[in-house]
């Protein structure tokens, strides 16, 4: 548990609410800038994708700087999208993962456990500790470009046994794993980056479908799953998961009994910024709804949606419009996550031997057995 009681008021949920951010930055080290916002505002964590990549050496360099600049109790989480196939950020240097539906079609749980172990060691040779994988979409819809690849196959069996394997292999190494999209974004033609999509499956195929993934994952000891911006009419027609307790809270908490971290797919994205347009919302109020609705963590890809998001949470917490009691709730599963699974103070990365683990020959092998 945390430091901080659940029943503590707003100064100290004020003092908490940055552990709550994740937020992307530009650059391949750390602004001046960039430092500030998140010691002083005691943000949570970051998100580092291509654009903070230039080789694994340097992105050793860079998870050093990060951690460095953190003095609370709590280190950061440093995360990634690091699926395999066309979802990988870093490339150069690092053993190229295949395609969840390679991985799936190869049929074998151990190998996809095996390749997690690959995964998890070079991403935590270089300092991250976050990987926002493995996806637990089941592809059923030949118009979903966004799911596609990234999902294991079309049918839940074939998932749930590649997903869970994915899960305990990053757990293994250290590196928290993180299943998405809840409750499943593998029934959809729309690209939640562009627009809002919707599901219209009924309550009984979610249930023998796209929930069983994630039921597999909750039973592998999954510390974190990641919401989806998508609407399913037959959970709840008038929000998308991300903004929705039903979603959430009523089936996510209390039906499937999952007690650990709730991230939010990025917030900045289309799907969300849309739905604000077409319902008299804005932006600001995004961290709120997200937050009422049951997530712990806010996740924005881009450091000017972050700043804007964190702001206008500290103003809502200001005026009473959010309970500090969510806030604190939130921070307590959060600093329990990390005192589990992250090491603090946290090992700085010897960049030195980075070359020993990322990019080897037997990480080479493991993965050229995917057919």
């Amino acid at each position: 548990m945390s430091a901080i009681a659940v029943t503590a008021g707003p100064i100290q949920a004020a003092t908490a609410l940055g552990e709550l951010f994740i937020t992307g930055f530009a650059g391949l080290e750390l602004s001046e800038e960039t430092a500030a916002f998140l010691t002083q505002s005691s943000i949570g964590g970051v998100i580092l994708n291509a654009a903070n990549f230039e080789s694994p050496a340097q992105l050793a360099e860079l998870a050093n700087q990060i951690q460095d600049i953190r003095k609370g109790v709590l280190p950061l989480w440093i995360a990634t999208d690091h699926e395999g196939g066309k979802v990988q950020r870093f490339k150069k240097g690092f053993t190229r993962i295949p395609s969840a539906a390679a991985i799936g079609a190869a049929n074998s749980p151990k190998l996809a456990f095996e390749i997690s172990e690959v995964m998890a060691r070079e991403l935590a040779a270089v300092g991250v500790n976050l990987n926002f994988a493995p996806v637990v979409d089941i592809f059923t819809h030949d118009r979903n470009s966004v799911i596609e690849t990234r999902a294991f196959g079309a049918d839940e069996d074939t998932v749930s046994k590649m997903s869970s394997g994915t899960v305990r292999g990053h757990l293994v190494h250290g590196v928290v794993p993180c299943a998405k999209h809840f409750p499943g974004h593998g029934d959809t033609s729309t690209d939640s980056h562009d627009a809002l999509p919707l599901v219209q499956a009924t309550r009984e195929t979610l249930e023998s479908r796209e929930l069983r993934p994630f039921q597999k994952a909750i039973k592998s000891r999954c510390p974190m799953i990641m919401t989806a911006h998508v609407v399913y009419s037959a959970l709840d027609p008038d929000r998308p998961a991300t903004l929705s307790s039903k979603v959430l809270h009523d089936l996510l908490r209390k039906e499937l009994r999952f007690s650990r971290l709730i991230v939010s797919d990025d917030l900045g994205m289309k799907a969300i910024t849309g739905y604000c347009a077409t319902h008299g919302l804005t932006p600001e109020d995004v961290p709120r709804l997200a937050l009422e609705a049951g997530c712990d963590l806010l996740l924005y890809a881009r450091e000017a949606d972050a700043r804007r998001g964190y702001a206008a949470l500290a103003r809502d917490l200001e005026s009473g419009k959010i309970d500090p009691k969510l806030v604190m709730a939130a921070y307590d599963r959060i600093a329990s996550v990390k005192h589990e699974y992250i090491k603090r103070p946290s090992r700085r990365v010897e960049v030195a031997r980075v070359g020993e683990v990322v990019g080897i020959a037997a990480h080479q092998e493991i993965v050229a057995k995917v057919p």
